[in-house]
């Protein structure tokens, strides 16, 4: 893209050019990182793969016809992951991940509500994201 003014720009070029600008973005890099990290800590793989092999074989059981199902067996393996799932939260490699996550999400969020914001008419200059807090996190979108 040759050197033009945002005046010259036309939504779709200042759009990638957002976009770049998004990936030297400090909190970008960090969360990079972090994933790639996580990606590469054998330990924390090997436990979020027995979580799985435990998420499987938990839904093979329950999906069994009632009086064919060992509840004994479905207790012992929510147990199972629940210990895997304490294991992997707890994993330096996943809690940097988390927090470099929610970090970009704090700006992907501004960035979605300025630009919603402004196709709904807001001033551009004006427009944020504001989370309305319900106090439950199952509806959450994420704090700001």
């Amino acid at each position: 893209m040759e050197n033009k003014t945002i005046e010259e720009m036309d939504i779709i070029e200042l759009t990638r050019a957002l976009g770049k600008k998004i990936q030297r973005e400090e909190t970008f890099v960090k969360y990079q990182v972090a994933k790639q990290n996580a990606d590469n800590d054998a330990e924390l793989q090997k436990i979020i793969n027995e979580f799985s092999e435990k998420r499987s074989a938990l839904s093979e059981e329950t999906d069994k016809e009632q009086d064919a199902r060992d509840n004994e067996k479905i207790q012992q393996i929510s147990r199972e992951m629940r210990r895997a799932y304490g294991e992997i939260m707890s994993n330096a490699s996943m809690i940097a991940y988390n927090d470099a996550k929610d970090a970009l999400d704090v700006i992907m969020n501004r960035v979605s509500a300025i630009i919603q914001k402004t196709f709904e008419g807001e001033d551009p200059e004006t427009a944020d994201y504001s989370p309305a807090c319900t106090g439950s996190c199952a509806t959450c979108g994420g704090c700001g």
